[in-house]
């Protein structure tokens, strides 16, 4: 019994060298590999934002996108969660959210209902949240709604860059009858009915 606790700890310590000693891009993560999930849809990892590694279409030839991009990931999870195909399956992340839509109203482009961020209906969790694009990322960004509190969102996100979380909070505000996400670069949310 001496021996094998011995041998045990052996491994163990050469383990933990190894850890130490080897270098960090030893462990870092590679583009393709699982880092989240929802609701049985895997995140992958991205690498740089800009990383692009093929199209990704569905059995049936249905475009869901680039790989491991943002968009690859929130009409991934909106084809094989809630079975829904898009009339429109090109577009940039911040393409999604069109301007000029009353809030509630429908994103014939998208068939999806489509809010304000200042709307009268609350965001849900399954609710795709579309934002603009910045200076740094002119495309935008798209996510799925993962949780909702009357105080936060969180939200699950692919390519969100090589070292951010793909899960991330924003304050949720209930003000004037409306309900905002605090995030300036958040245009709105689609859902499906």
């Amino acid at each position: 019994m001496k021996r094998i606790r011995l041998f045990v700890l052996c491994c163990a310590a050469v383990v933990a060298s190894a850890v130490y000693v080897l270098p960090g891009s030893f462990f870092e993560k590679k583009p393709g590999m699982p880092v989240d999930s929802l609701n049985g849809v895997v995140v992958y990892y991205n690498g740089a934002v800009g990383n692009v590694w093929g199209r990704n279409t569905s059995a049936d030839g249905y475009n869901i996108g680039l790989k491991y991009q943002c968009v690859e990931f929130a009409k991934r999870y909106y084809y094989e969660h809630l079975h829904h195909k898009m009339p429109y399956d090109r577009g940039h992340a911040k393409d999604f959210f069109r301007t000029g839509i009353a809030d509630g109203s429908m994103n014939s482009e998208r068939n999806l209902r489509q809010y304000t961020n200042g709307s009268k209906s609350k965001p849900r969790p399954d609710d795709m949240l579309v934002l603009d694009g910045t200076v740094f990322n002119r495309y935008g960004h798209i996510a799925i709604i993962s949780r909702v509190s009357d105080s936060e969102i969180e939200i699950i996100q692919q390519n969100p860059g090589p070292s951010a979380p793909s899960r991330v909070s924003y304050s949720l505000l209930f003000r004037n009858n409306k309900w905002r996400i605090d995030n300036d670069c958040v245009l709105g949310w689609l859902r499906k009915e």
